[in-house]
């Protein structure tokens, strides 16, 4: 097989093992087949079109015209001429695909499944990509930038992907591209001869013919750069669950050790668990329902303001009943149907109250749980937790309409009594807020929506999770003015505002619904994390409420122009369907309150494009980013800029003696080689200095003033290198400058270009490397040998 040949084997295949981190985002993988099988075809066509030998721009340029061919075989035959020729209705096809690609991938959580349009999205990605690292790495024979498309491919995949095992795909990605490099440094060799070969050899050393000195430079660099990747990231700083993890933080009653929640405050273990780096999943679930945009997943609620916090009140639990009683305050002319949801917990969820879709009215699990009747709550015994917990659940969706939370009669006395109670130091502005918002309202329910949709249409509020936690009722006062914060400020917010006038309030915590699943179930992540209010309507019951702009999804009681009796829109997904670093909402709550009730709502490919809630992440982010992107851009440009540096020092100032002079003439020198290699002039260090001037010049076909000038200085680093006195010669640095723009204009643009953003002579870098830690590992040697052979100092 011929160096070329060689070369476009190992691009495809560097190609091939960095679209393997692509594998975990859809079920099934069977599209990398397809692919493999598509950019053997690409590569060979790319090897033929080289062998002919045609321009290397025709040459990518027919790479591209038959990946359009393969991509319509593949995807459009039946719209394309003769099954093959893309015309109009073939693109129009591929266009469609690409959209409904785009709109599954919005759709779906990981794993995705594998639709007609997600899979020309990957196959035409990694083909795209294959085009990119061939056309560099073998056309244009420059294999180091070809790093960059390969890094884009995993880049992508690695931002998608939960995380769980980045560390072999990209793993799988650096060997792929240290072996394309390997192969370029092998293929150039070859065709140099005995150049480079590295340092002198003990006699009878067998070489193999390889090249050992840049074989051993690319192990030492390739396990030197792995091994950072791979290790520094375990001592960077990272985010754990909060409120949902197993450190004990979080809401509800328990010890708070050994992985359950603890009691009094879930603001700090809330907002932890919304800013989270890895959107962990916490519990999956199935449901005989297509309707999930209302089940959410309670799992306690907080009935006491004391005014220092919300929490639970201390009640009595009793043995799980077989049956749950009636939701208290639910009529029978209310709309309701019961339906099945199955969960499991993930095995390092623990905490000590259970999940559950509210009201729940019946409960099938192991383990040792109680029952809280008056919120319709279970509660582990005696150190049981949902760690790795299966269970189902049987609930009620209540549909009630607008007219009959309008027509709600007023709530029982003890109730009203109970949940009605603001503490002392309740700040005063949090009343007449509420009177104010609510002016002009006719009863309790249409209190509610007006405090509703303070919060969340007309009030100015921002949603934001990385606002400072307070403590106490100042804390809703000072939210109250700010006007910033996240669920939990929201929701504290309005069920004390709807205590202030006078409607039975509280606020639970739990999970939005998730996000759906290619196999039909639904994924709850960390970041799926709530707190929403819930108020009292006699007649109907405790009914949930949805203040927080962006997130969760509103009722439809709560929407005058909706009838409350209709049946909810299709499930939209939720955030924990992105494994993006983010604060901002889900997908599934990008809907605002005035825009469901303009009927303004987007699409749920629209819904789940990356939105504009991202005033959650620190300021000092995107700086970072910004330089990150910097400093990646930088990277093609380091060889460039490393031959201007040594450019510049090579023919610079000099000193006047001997010594210096016999130096200057030597870097001079050595930048005509180089200069000379970077057109396309391999050296040779076979040939005396005379011979390689000479061999210049036939190759680079240099003018007279040239030739001259390069025979001068081949002249004077041979009197250097064997006279006894050596005459000092000037204007070498000017005769240097001569060659460099004689062979510059000697060549093709394509080349000139080359020259100066990949210069071959670069190189070097890798070689002085490669020299510098011999060198160092032989002092290593050489001083421990000499410290074992130092006498210990005892007397004998």
């Amino acid at each position: 097989m011929s160096g070329r040949a060689r070369l476009a084997l190992c691009a495809a295949a560097a190609t091939l093992m960095a679209s393997c981190a692509l594998l975990p985002l859809v079920d099934p993988a069977t599209w990398i087949l397809q692919a493999a099988m598509l950019l053997a075809v690409q590569s060979g066509v790319g090897a033929l079109a080289r062998r002919v030998p045609l321009a290397r721009a025709l040459t990518v340029a027919l790479q591209a015209l038959v990946t359009l061919l393969l991509l319509t075989l593949a995807f459009a035959r039946e719209q394309a001429f003769a099954g093959l020729i893309p015309g109009p209705q073939a693109l129009h096809r591929l266009t469609e695909l690409l959209q409904a690609g785009t709109d599954d991938v919005g759709r779906y959580a990981i794993p995705a499944p594998l639709s007609d349009g997600i899979r020309l999205m990957l196959v035409g990605g990694v083909l795209v990509i294959g085009l990119a690292v061939d056309a560099l790495a073998v056309t244009f024979r420059s294999a180091a930038p070809a790093g960059l498309p390969l890094l884009a491919l995993y880049s992508v995949a690695a931002g998608l992907s939960d995380g769980g095992t980045a560390w072999l795909w990209f793993l799988l990605a650096a060997c792929g591209y240290l072996t394309l490099l390997l192969a370029e440094g092998r293929d150039r060799l070859s065709a140099w001869g005995r150049v480079f070969g590295g340092g002198p050899r003990a006699p009878g050393m067998d070489t193999g013919g390889g090249a050992v000195a840049p074989v051993r430079t690319g192990r030492r660099i390739g396990a030197v750069a792995l091994g950072i990747a791979l290790v520094v990231p375990f001592g960077l700083p990272a985010l754990d669950g909060g409120l949902l993890d197993g450190a004990g933080k979080g809401v509800g009653s328990g010890t708070g050790g050994g992985g359950t929640i603890s009691a009094v405050n879930p603001l700090v273990s809330l907002r932890d668990s919304l800013n989270v780096n890895e959107d962990r999943q916490v519990m999956s679930y199935r449901t005989n329902t297509k309707d999930t945009q209302d089940l959410y997943l309670r799992i306690v609620s907080l009935d006491e303001f004391d005014g220092t916090a919300w929490k639970p009140a201390q009640r009595r639990i009793q043995a799980v009943p077989d049956t749950f009683p009636t939701p208290i305050g639910l009529g029978p002319d209310v709309r309701r149907s019961e339906i099945r949801t199955r969960i499991s917990a993930a095995d390092w969820y623990a905490q000590d109250w259970l999940p559950m879709p509210y009201p729940a009215s019946s409960v099938d699990i192991d383990g040792n749980w109680r029952y809280e009747p008056l919120g319709r709550t279970l509660v582990g015994d005696h150190g049981q937790n949902t760690r790795g917990a299966l269970y189902e659940v049987s609930s009620l969706i209540v549909q009630p309409t607008a007219e009959q939370l309008a027509a709600a009669p007023q709530a029982p006395e003890a109730l009203q009594r109970e949940f009605t109670k603001v503490p002392e130091s309740l700040p005063p502005e949090v009343a007449r807020t509420a009177l104010k918002v609510t002016e002009g309202a006719a009863n309790d329910y249409e209190k509610a929506v007006d405090l509703q949709d303070y919060f969340a249409v007309n009030g100015g509020f921002t949603y934001d999770t990385q606002v400072q936690v307070g403590s106490g009722s100042a804390a809703i006062a000072r939210f109250l003015k700010e006007k910033e914060g996240f669920c939990v400020h929201f929701s504290f917010a309005m069920a004390s505002m709807a205590r202030t006038l006078g409607i039975p309030a509280r606020v639970a915590v739990g999970f939005t619904p998730g996000s759906p699943q290619a196999d039909g179930s639904m994924s709850v992540g960390l970041r799926d994390a709530h707190a929403w209010p819930e108020l009292y309507f006699e007649g109907v019951g405790w009914t949930r409420f949805e203040p927080t702009p962006n997130r969760g999804t509103v009722p439809e009681y709560t929407q005058a122009d909706t009838p409350g009796n209709s049946v909810p829109s299709a499930p939209r997904p939720s955030e924990s369907a992105s494994t993006a670093p983010s604060a901002a909402p889900s997908a599934s709550e990008s809907c605002s309150v005035q825009q469901k009730k303009l009927d303004a709502c987007a699409t749920e490919s629209a819904l789940a494009a990356p939105g504009s809630g991202d005033s959650g992440r620190p300021w000092w982010l995107w700086p970072l980013v910004g330089l990150a992107g910097l400093a990646l851009l930088a990277v093609p440009f380091l060889p460039m800029l490393w031959r201007i540096r040594t450019r510049s020092v090579r023919l610079g100032a000099h000193g006047r003696t001997e010594d210096a002079m016999a130096a200057h003439a030597l870097a001079a020198w050595q930048e005509v080689i180089d200069t000379a290699w970077d057109h396309g002039i391999g050296p040779d260090d076979s040939l005396t200095p005379r011979g390689a001037a000479a061999r210049i010049v036939r190759l680079g076909r240099l003018a007279p003033d040239a030739e001259a000038a390069v025979h001068r200085l081949a002249s004077t680093v041979e009197q250097v290198l064997y006279a006894p006195r050596p005459r000092p010669v000037p204007g070498l640095a000017e005769d240097a400058r001569r060659v460099a723009d004689a062979l510059h204009a000697s060549v093709s643009r394509p080349t000139r270009l080359r020259a100066l953003l990949a210069p071959r002579s670069a190189v070097r870098v890798a070689w002085a490397a490669s020299a510098s830690w011999t060198a160092l590992l032989a002092s290593l040697s050489a001083r421990r040998a000499t410290l074992l052979r130092r006498p210990s100092g005892q007397n004998g």
